[in-house]
């Protein structure tokens, strides 16, 4: 059963992210809920409103925590202001980046965050969206833009509004894991948005790795798409193990002094952990 301090807490994520969205009934859209619905709940009337399990798709939609743990404090780290200037220059300029570097660095995070701050901008993982028509029904669906209907006419309405507003940008988190049919469809709908719209693709070292493998053994539409990409992988972290680790460190102690409450030991938790932002969360989660 859903609390009402849950639905508080839903509510709460739903009118944060409206400034994302141009319109009530596209933010509605997005969250697979009509407009009706969304007046409602926004409106502060949320009994019998929706389904439990509507309420717990939008929560995981918005990232709410059904446990009710304290957020994850934006730390300004080197990854982040990276690859936050390199989704401006791609938002503002139509163009589009390959970002490949390696994992457990903030990439995710520093994606999110921009998203979450910026109009005409969404989110996609591609590990979850894999196949063709679930990777491009996803963008129309964060964009407000109906993507239940005929495929067809989903991608010609996703291209059409994606050609008419102002600077959209698409954001494909874990982009190594899309098949190989969405990766021909995302080169057409590059094609079909060309100076219009932004697209910036992230993923680990695989992504590199998939991609040359593909050029090299001239699989259609990987040369093409790297082209269109930038014909770079970009990426943060500097070479050489005495130049990473001081990098990977300097990373991790601005997220625990960002986080950790006050009077932890910085050093002492890098070394415990030796800079994984995984294990940095872990074990700020257990002192927060």
């Amino acid at each position: 059963m859903i609390t009402k301090d849950f639905q508080n807490r839903i509510v709460a994520a739903v009118k944060a992210a409206r400034p994302q969205f141009g319109s009530d009934r596209k933010h509605a859209v997005s969250l697979g809920i009509n407009v009706a619905q969304y007046s409602r709940i926004t409106g502060g009337d949320t009994d019998k409103v929706l389904s439990d399990a509507k309420w717990i798709t939008i929560a995981r939609t918005l990232g709410v925590n059904l446990r009710g743990q304290s957020s994850w404090n934006i730390a300004v780290t080197p990854v982040y202001a990276y690859i936050t200037e390199q989704l401006k220059h791609c938002k503002k300029n139509s163009m589009a980046g390959l970002f490949c570097d390696k994992a457990d660095i903030g990439k995710t995070v520093a994606a999110k965050d921009f998203v979450r701050k910026n109009e005409n901008a969404v989110y996609i993982d591609g590990s979850q969206v894999k196949s063709k028509q679930k990777f491009v029904r996803s963008i129309a669906k964060e964009f407000g833009v109906g993507h239940t209907g005929r495929y067809a006419d989903v991608y010609e309405d996703l291209v059409y509004y994606l050609n008419t507003i102002a600077n959209p940008i698409v954001v494909i988190d874990e982009a190594g894991d899309l098949q190989y049919d969405a990766f021909l469809e995302l080169k057409a709908l590059w094609n079909a948005t060309e100076r219009s719209c932004g697209w910036y693709m992230l993923g680990a070292d695989g992504l590199q790795v998939k991609m040359r493998r593909a050029i090299d053994n001239k699989k259609v539409g990987f040369a093409e798409i790297f082209r269109r990409f930038g014909k770079r992988y970009q990426k943060a972290v500097p070479h050489g193990k005495e130049e990473e680790e001081k990098f990977t460190s300097i990373q991790a102690a601005l997220i625990i002094q960002a986080n950790a409450p006050k009077g932890t030991d910085v050093q002492k938790m890098l070394r415990k952990t030796e800079g994984s932002l995984t294990r940095i969360y872990n074990e700020l989660t257990k002192l927060n």
